[in-house]
């Protein structure tokens, strides 16, 4: 019987075990680093130790240390959570040996299955539909072409001890294959200790499709539907659901049995993952399994009742699972948002710092949080830039899109860079609400970068009513501090021009109590909202429709985010408007001379010296952050004046580079 779990992982996660083992009466034992020591999972946990310093290999990574941990308190059990130990296969061996229970599989299926190499010949043995290629590590940036050439372009080479989209290149002829291979190699050797890369088919336009399994040590194993994954950048995901709007029943009830038979074939007990590429004609192939929990587990949770971390401790207690595959129900549509500390603008870089304010939105039994920070706290450069995830249910999968949409209006952070306006924009996209998706979605629509002053708002007369409402409560706070006659008048007459993306809003303006009734060129509307000035989120009702929108005052203007979109606004009287079109506009500072570090990281390598003639595309640094390779390019032809940084430099975010004449 399992008494106490100590959770050898940290964030989100930690927090999200916590709450299941509390729930079943287990005491528990956080562990933490000493960049970690006033996160949320420490204070959440009966106990906690601490296993080292900020870098992982001297932490969340030591077995040693962990072990420590365990021995100190007096664990009986361990749950990893994802990353870090979750799937060492040496540290189960070394928990059994000590007798404490892993909450997870045993150590030949972590072995087996966390090869790609091998759980690709396992699969394949078992019957289980697979990707075409090379089935065997290669050694040589000419190995690598030569199966290339072989299998046929465009090709995906990986790396065999692989996940999380690290040590992943795709390429479409030789010289993409030759500098992947030493791109994957350093990658994966950074985040795996394992440099080995193999080669096979890159299937094209493909959806990433994946079946949760639950297994017991009792040899029961069912499927638990799948989840639709294919929203991802850099090969990591960033939004997940559940189901696929692609899958049919058919399909559904092919893939979960192909996913159990792998499973048995293994000896697979705990929850786990077989992850899928699925092509247009719903062809599908083995792309990996993952021995542990998944990040988007919650919305598997969401749709079918279960809660899997629970069903992970009391099968590790040696309980069968209370259901067979006939018992396990679907119902409704679940979608979750990845909330990363990262800067969308900057293709997806992350961003560090603290958090000045963070605020999340309205839980109920349609929003569900999981995260792992809390407002004050540090993001930091050592971890992974996920903040939390934000799950929302709806009965269809219109209501789930709805309320997440919604629910991403009320999130606020401050202080780090987040993606939170990009998830709202792919909500509100047609290609996405129509369900079109691949995994080069964001590559194929947001190619070009993403920036949310760019995107335009599907309502524009919401934003000049917003803005025109927000300054006018502005204007009567101002003359209620001053004592200006217009403050005793229950009623105000004002005539305003919201200016914003070129375009001039005219608005005329009533005010009775929290109405405000306004009327432009176009329509007419009435705003009612108790907003007052320094709240950050604006809630209000705009012809009887629900809208919250998140405003902040600029020197002469606001801000105004709303569903992915941000908006700055001017709001000024009729004659200022007349003079706008005459002011002079405030050039950037030109720094198109400079190769600027995109992100805190460390240099790898620099490729140009002085005097060097480049040409646009030509690579000229790799940056790297978060054991993530940044390869950074030159935007067009020049020539070399300076080189500002050299290898192993730990560079700021927009620190010179290069020095182009």
């Amino acid at each position: 019987m399992i008494n106490k779990i100590l959770i050898a992982n940290r964030g989100e996660i930690a927090c999200r075990i916590l709450r299941s083992a509390r729930r079943l009466g287990k005491a528990t034992v956080a562990i933490y680093s000493e960049a970690d020591r006033d996160s949320p999972h420490v204070d959440m946990a009966d106990e906690a130790f601490c296993v080292g310093p900020a870098v992982s290999v001297e932490s969340y990574l030591s077995i040693e240390r962990v072990l420590a941990a365990i021995r100190e308190t007096g664990a009986d059990a361990v749950h990893p959570g994802y990353g870090f130990l979750s799937e060492n296969a040496s540290f189960t061996d070394i928990l059994k040996k000590e007798g404490i229970t892993f909450i997870g599989p045993n150590a030949h299926a972590i072995t087996v299955m966390g090869d790609k190499i091998e759980s690709k010949k396992v699969a394949e043995q078992a019957g289980v539909n697979v990707i075409p290629g090379q089935a065997s590590a290669l050694d040589s940036e000419d190995q690598v072409i030569a199966a290339a050439w072989e299998i046929g372009y465009p090709v995906m080479l990986k790396a065999s001890a692989g996940g999380g989209g690290k040590g992943m290149r795709v390429a479409t002829n030789d010289q993409e294959a030759q500098s992947g291979f030493g791109a994957a190699t350093r990658e994966a050797m950074a985040s795996f200790g394992d440099g080995r890369i193999f080669v096979e088919k890159y299937i094209e336009h493909p959806r990433h499709i994946e079946i949760q399994i639950m297994a017991d040590a009792h040899g029961n194993v069912v499927y638990l539907g799948e989840r639709e994954c294919s929203i991802q950048r850099r090969h990591q995901k960033v939004i997940e659901e559940a189901p696929s709007p692609f899958i049919d029943p058919d399909t559904r009830r092919s893939m979960g049995a192909q996913a159990v038979t792998l499973a048995k074939a293994v000896g697979y007990v705990s929850a786990g993952t077989v992850e899928f590429i699925v092509d247009a004609h719903r062809n599908y192939y083995f792309l990996e399994m993952n021995t542990r929990l998944q990040v988007e587990h919650p919305v598997t949770e969401m749709v079918t009742g279960l809660d899997l971390v629970e069903l992970m401790i009391r099968v590790a207690d040696g309980e069968k699972l209370p259901f067979t595959q006939e018992d396990i129900v679907f119902k409704g549509w679940a979608m979750e948002g990845r909330v990363y500390a990262e800067d969308p603008v900057r293709n997806f870089l992350p961003s560090v710092g603290r958090l000045v304010r963070y605020q999340e939105p309205g839980k109920s039994e349609s929003v569900r949080m999981d995260s792992g920070v809390r407002e004050g706290g540090e993001v930091s450069v050592y971890y992974d830039p996920m903040m939390a995830k934000l799950i929302t249910y709806g009965a269809d999968r219109n209501e789930a899109i709805r309320v997440m949409r919604h629910a991403l209006d009320e999130f606020l952070i401050e202080g780090v860079r987040h993606n939170i306006g990009f998830l709202a924009a792919i909500m509100a996209h047609p290609r996405f609400q129509a369900g079109n998706l691949s995994t080069g979605f964001i590559a194929e629509e947001y190619g070009d970068g993403f920036d949310m002053a760019d995107v335009p708002h599907d309502k524009p007369e919401v934003i000049a009513a917003v803005a025109v409402t927000v300054h006018q409560i502005f204007q009567e706070r101002a003359a209620s501090i001053t004592g200006h006659p217009a403050a005793e008048r229950r009623q105000v007459g004002t005539d305003w021009v919201a200016v914003f993306n070129g375009e001039y809003w005219p608005v005329s303006m009533d005010h009775f109590a929290d109405r405000y009734s306004l009327k432009t060129e176009k329509s007419k509307l009435q705003v009612r909202t108790r907003w007052k000035p320094g709240e950050p989120l604006f809630r209000c009702s705009i012809g009887g429709e629900e809208y919250c929108l998140q405003v902040r005052r600029l020197n002469v203007g606001y801000r105004i985010l709303h569903w992915g979109a941000q908006t700055d606004v001017l709001v000024l009287g009729p004659r200022a408007a007349a003079l706008h079109p005459l002011m002079p506009e405030k050039k950037a500072a030109d720094t198109s001379r400079f190769l600027l570090s995109p992100m805190p990281g460390r240099v790898v390598s620099v490729f140009g010296s002085v005097g060097q003639e480049v040409e646009a595309g030509e690579e000229l640094a790799v940056v790297e952050a978060m054991k993530m390779e940044n390869i950074l390019i030159a935007e067009r032809d020049g020539v070399i004046a300076a080189v500002h940084a050299q290898p192993g430099d730990n560079l700021a975010v927009d620190a010179p580079i290069i020095e182009f004449e």
